[in-house]
């Protein structure tokens, strides 16, 4: 498998991981400790969590689409890591600059071995 279809699937699953967390963990012991979240504030912006947990399902959809479809598989690549930085550097502007490292940076690196090969 290519080294830019393994960085492509690694951020495919951590949006996944993302979904998992924020739609179903948000508001136990490991979603709290993963966000350092009270109980009090997990369970006021539970819904606002769960709803930012369903786009990264539909970002996770979007990479995984573009690997089973190869005849579109480069621009769709483009696009969805495209919309996984802008969201990245977003997030780390307004809400924790950790979100940088963790989803936009293996985003760029993605990006840039697709752009490669």
């Amino acid at each position: 498998m290519p080294l830019d279809e393994i960085a492509f699937g690694l951020v495919a699953l951590l949006n996944v991981y993302f979904l998992l967390v924020e739609m179903f963990l948000w508001n136990k012991p490991y979603g709290r400790k993963t966000f350092g979240l009270s109980k009090e504030f997990a369970e006021q912006s539970a819904a606002l969590a769960s709803n930012q947990g369903l786009y990264n399902g539909f970002l996770a959809a979007g990479l995984v689409r573009s690997l089973i479809n190869t005849s579109l598989a480069y621009p769709l690549q483009l696009f969805f890591l495209a919309c996984i930085i802008i969201a990245g550097v977003y997030g780390a502007i307004t809400a924790s600059h950790k979100i940088l490292y963790v989803q936009a940076l293996p985003a760029v690196v993605a990006l840039l071995l697709v752009m490669i090969y």
